[in-house]
């Protein structure tokens, strides 16, 4: 269960990225459906399954059972996000369309040259999901693992959650679900935690700025495997048990409770749009969590994984349309 932002992105692409007081004429300008939370969910499904099967339970497949939970306006960008995410099997029982509120945007300039993207977010309905919100939507009872009568959602073997949301909606879910399941947090956008979030968290997912921000100290300490060894302890010593730290073309570091560390370099990638690369290696890597919830995972093989899903998408422009499926990483 994907608990997170759900934002219309418009994108335009330009061959570079604007100076103070330029104005650009963009080479290619398009709309579509994002936001980290529902990039996610998406990336959850899409990478579980194959293309050319329709119905996500009959998929003969290892598909996940991936579920949404998050707000969206009562306007054309809200209808849009909700059917985006139905055309790729992600169940929407829990994103609302809300009255008075517009659907989140996100503003992104990708310079064509390097398929580096700068974004500016307007939040909108995202927050709009706040705490007393939950008992409704989610109806959480985390003794039950069967699938409830007459509705179509299970209680997740996973939650993941974002910073897109408002922080005291994140704080409450790690409350209620972290007592009894697995929790991936993506803290994005970064901004410094309570100790009290890191303490049990399973999964702690972040990118290198993210982890100098929350980790405090400078970013060009993490230009070398010592510095990303130091930082990723101070998470470890707070509680987490896993950490992964995203490093872009440099790969990524993780590090377990267990001792199990290293950096897996990237792979190979002509990059054309690096939208939704993170959210891409955010899903690839939960569902090995997923999928190893009786056994230890091998976190060095996720990372991996994660990483060549992360590569396919960023040589594609877009946003979720970029998200590989199941077979291309097969």
């Amino acid at each position: 269960m994907v608990i997170g932002s759900l934002n219309m992105d418009l994108v335009a692409y330009v061959p570079h990225h604007p100076l103070p007081g330029e104005t650009l004429t963009a080479d290619h300008f398009a709309t579509s459906p994002g936001g980290k939370g529902a990039n996610q969910a998406v990336a959850c499904s899409k990478l579980s399954r194959r293309r050319d099967v329709s119905d996500l339970v009959e998929d003969p497949g290892p598909a996940a059972y991936v579920a949404m939970v998050g707000c969206v306006g009562k306007d054309d960008y809200g209808a849009r996000l909700k059917q985006s995410l139905c055309d790729y099997g992600v169940h929407v029982h829990g994103v609302e369309r809300r009255e008075g509120v517009q659907t989140g945007v996100a503003l992104i300039i990708v310079d064509g040259p390097t398929g580096e993207n700068r974004i500016v977010l307007h939040p909108g309905a995202n927050h709009a999901l706040v705490p007393a919100d939950l008992a409704m939507r989610i109806e959480l009872d985390v003794n039950e693992d069967s699938l409830r009568e007459g509705q179509d959602w299970r209680v997740p073997d996973l939650f993941i959650l974002q910073l897109e949301i408002p922080f005291e909606t994140v704080l409450a879910v790690l409350r209620i679900a972290g007592r009894a399941r697995d929790v991936l947090l993506n803290p994005a956008p970064a901004r410094k935690l309570p100790d009290a979030v890191y303490d049990g968290l399973a999964h702690l997912v972040l990118n290198e700025t993210e982890a100098a921000i929350l980790g405090e100290v400078e970013q060009a300490s993490l230009d070398d495997e010592k510095g990303l060894q130091t930082v990723a302890e101070r998470f470890v010593d707070k509680g987490v048990r896993n950490v992964i730290i995203t490093l872009g073309g440099r790969g990524a570091y993780y590090m377990s409770s267990d001792g199990r560390k290293g950096l897996v370099p990237a792979e190979k990638a002509k990059v054309v749009d690096t939208t939704a690369a993170g959210d891409t290696f955010v899903g690839q890597y939960a569902l090995e969590v997923v999928g190893k919830q009786q056994t230890e995972i091998d976190i060095e093989a996720a990372v991996r994984k994660a990483n060549r899903a992360a590569a396919k998408t960023v040589e594609r422009a877009g946003a979720q349309d970029s998200i590989p499926w199941r077979e291309e990483l097969e």
